[in-house]
């Protein structure tokens, strides 16, 4: 009880579920971009399971505590440069967002001309849906390790109260669960603002990348490039919808 009459210990969990939450978004654009590829059908179960997935690698980072500390402490040592579990696992992470953002970028500009296959029979539709559906339930299963290692290690930083980051880490995930569906339908309708999204990720995974190497790179500098590139976006959007409705004659 004297933790919930503590005004500090609710400043802290404010502050550090609003910090969830924004280093979520990155989080929330992979799964929207993963998930597009299902049949409409199945994206609603694979964002709720792909976030659910992000709260439990983080509740379990956070009660692993001493192995997430560990994880800093360098392993070996490579051209002068330390090594650590840490670095490994950003580096594994932002390698595996590169690859695949790149390939969706080349499904989305290039694949969309190709001649499509011959129709299947509604048992071989069902077979790769249920297929693609677990492929990509694994693929947000490995980035969501990699993310919530960093949100993990930044909570530990900010709060000493273990039951503070769990509740901030709930919270946060609920916010983005509740987001995500809105986020992925409107990235769907919009094929500019996917390609867009999609570089960001290739960002996000060259940062990655680089922080392995310690090389760190601001996340306000990538977010103020994520929110100035998507401000242009919206005046493109909106440019376009002007354009389509003189078109039409429509008010």
């Amino acid at each position: 009880m004297d933790l919930l009459l503590d005004p500090n210990i609710w400043i802290a969990f404010a502050m550090l579920t609003a910090l969830e939450i924004v280093l979520g978004i990155d989080n929330i654009i992979f799964i929207s971009i993963l998930v597009g590829r299902l049949p409409p059908e199945m994206r609603d179960k694979a964002r709720r399971l792909g976030l659910g997935f992000a709260m439990l690698s983080r509740l379990a980072l956070l009660f692993a505590l001493s192995w997430v500390i560990g994880l800093t402490a360098d392993l070996f040592s490579f051209a002068g440069q330390g090594i650590s579990g840490r670095d490994l696992v950003l580096l594994l992470g932002g390698l595996f967002l590169l690859y695949k953002a790149t390939h969706e970028i080349f499904l989305e500009v290039e694949a969309r001309e190709q001649p499509h296959a011959p129709v299947a029979d509604a048992a071989a539709i069902k077979a790769a849906g249920a297929k693609l559906f677990w492929a990509v339930i694994a693929q947000i299963a490995v980035i969501d390790i990699v993310f919530s290692l960093d949100s993990v290690i930044t909570a530990v930083g900010m709060v000493d109260e273990i039951s503070v980051m769990v509740a901030a880490v709930v919270t946060s995930v609920g916010v983005m669960l509740v987001a995500a569906k809105p986020i992925g339908e409107f990235v769907d309708r919009h094929p500019s603002v996917k390609v867009l999204a999609l570089a960001f990720l290739v960002m996000i995974g060259m940062a990655l990348t680089a922080e392995a190497f310690d090389q760190a790179v601001p996340k306000g500098y990538i977010y103020a490039a994520m929110a100035f590139s998507l401000v242009v976006e919206a005046l493109n959007i909106r440019a376009r919808s002007k354009r389509r409705a003189a078109e039409t004659g429509q008010p």
